[in-house]
């Protein structure tokens, strides 16, 4: 077995933080701000399902052959610099010609390439601190995460106030180019490519297994269902919350930066307490109050129309994705130990859970023109439930029992809900 050399206060380590933050901006894009930028020129939910669905479809095409390449690849500080640049590059096309065009090559080109982006960023932090800090290290990538979007959420809404377009465009390229230089801050030589890939600890085979282990693991496929569903009804309240009020207000990039941001600042608490709730309660419980949060942000988004109701609507958001954005790959590296597969095994649950928040745009835009904004949200909402059946169905495989030491030899307690 290999051992990872970086430690919790070394460079590389620091250098990861840094990334998260400034990565929470320069990853997206134009992100949460189109459907804002967009409604108040006169787009429609219908025309914005689209374009977040045509980006979807691209994006789960690309994402588990992404995987596969992360999982094979030692270079993988390069597999986030590239899309970094060409992702910054078409949203400033986009912000500079908002056309049919711009914006739909743009934000085709961005799902693409951005598509690797995640993948890269769990090998690299696997590679740089092996399983056994791996619950530990995804919550604190999360925490830096969330909060570099609270900072870049912040700062565009004082860029708008003070400098309008100029200043959105001036935070963009500062974003990008300090993600640049957090990665290359990171020590390659630190990376253990073999933990990296789900290595670390194997059954004593040569190497890694084949492609077909990803398709035979029950917990994987079922974990990818879930999230399917659960991505389907989550994934369009948010944008359809950013297009209401936008037009509404007349101001989408500071609308849109409240309503994100509330949402931001809960997914930081979420990051905080989510180790203490796998230690204490496990990681099944963590995926119950996950799924359990959408409905009730459904309903509350359904039923009432104020701008002030968006604050228990977005904090629900920040439990529900946030605890989702942290369990998954936990979820995703205990199926996958021993098996070399890691990457393409998180890549292919990335691109089923896709499908689901690829086709709920389209269905979001339908729902809305059909019978407003409320029916969407009601409708999405409820969909939650089969994702908490089928969890519960496949609870077992999807979050197997984990008995190995963490970094202080202290033993979790997931056998106590597995």
């Amino acid at each position: 077995m290999t051992t990872t050399t970086a430690n919790l206060g070394s460079r590389s380590i620091i250098a990861l933080a840094f990334l998260n933050f400034f990565l929470a901006d320069a990853r997206d894009g134009l992100g949460p701000f189109l459907d804002g930028f967009l409604a108040t020129r006169g787009w429609s939910p219908m025309t914005l399902g689209m374009v977040a669905t045509l980006g979807g479809v691209l994006g789960m095409i690309a994402t588990p052959l992404f995987g596969a390449w992360v999982d094979s690849s030692r270079h993988k500080r390069m597999l986030i610099c590239i899309p970094v640049v060409l992702v910054t590059a078409a949203a400033l096309w986009t912000l500079m010609a908002p056309g049919n065009f711009s914006v739909f090559g743009g934000q085709s080109a961005t799902a693409i390439v951005g598509a690797i982006i995640g993948p890269a960023l769990m090998g690299l932090t696997l590679g740089l601190v092996g399983e056994k800090r791996f619950t530990r290290q995804v919550s604190a990538n999360e925490f830096w995460n969330h909060a570099g979007n609270v900072a870049s959420l912040a700062a565009i809404y004082a860029a708008t106030v003070l400098f309008g377009m100029a200043g959105i465009i001036g935070l963009m390229i500062i974003t990008a180019v300090a993600t640049l230089i957090a990665v290359f801050m990171i020590d390659p030589g630190a990376i253990d490519h073999k933990a990296a890939r789900g290595l670390e600890q194997d059954d004593g085979a040569p190497g890694p297994s084949g492609f077909s282990v990803v398709f035979a693991s029950r917990g994987l496929i079922m974990l990818a269902i879930t999230l399917m569903i659960f991505h389907f009804g989550n994934a369009p309240i948010s944008r359809l919350i950013a297009q209401d009020f936008s037009v509404q207000l007349g101001t989408p990039f500071r609308t849109t930066a409240i309503t994100t941001g509330v949402a931001q600042v809960s997914m930081i608490a979420v990051a905080l307490a989510t180790p203490f709730l796998i230690r204490r309660f496990g990681l099944s419980f963590v995926f119950i109050v996950a799924l359990t949060a959408l409905p009730i942000r459904g309903a509350i988004a359904g039923t009432f129309t104020s701008f002030d109701w968006i604050f228990p609507v977005q904090i629900l958001d920040g439990v529900g994705a946030g605890l989702i954005g942290i369990a998954t790959p936990l979820a995703v590296e205990r199926i996958m130990a021993g098996t070399g597969r890691f990457n393409v095994g998180l890549a292919s649950v990335m691109t089923i859970q896709g499908i689901g928040a690829s086709t709920s745009n389209i269905a979001a835009g339908w729902l809305t023109d059909l019978g407003g904004y409320s029916l969407a949200y009601w409708v999405h909402g409820s969909v939650a439930a089969l994702a908490i059946a089928t969890f519960m169905l496949g609870r077992k495989a999807i979050v197997p029992p984990d008995h190995r030491a963490d970094r202080d030899g202290a033993i979790t307690s997931e056998h106590l809900t597995a």
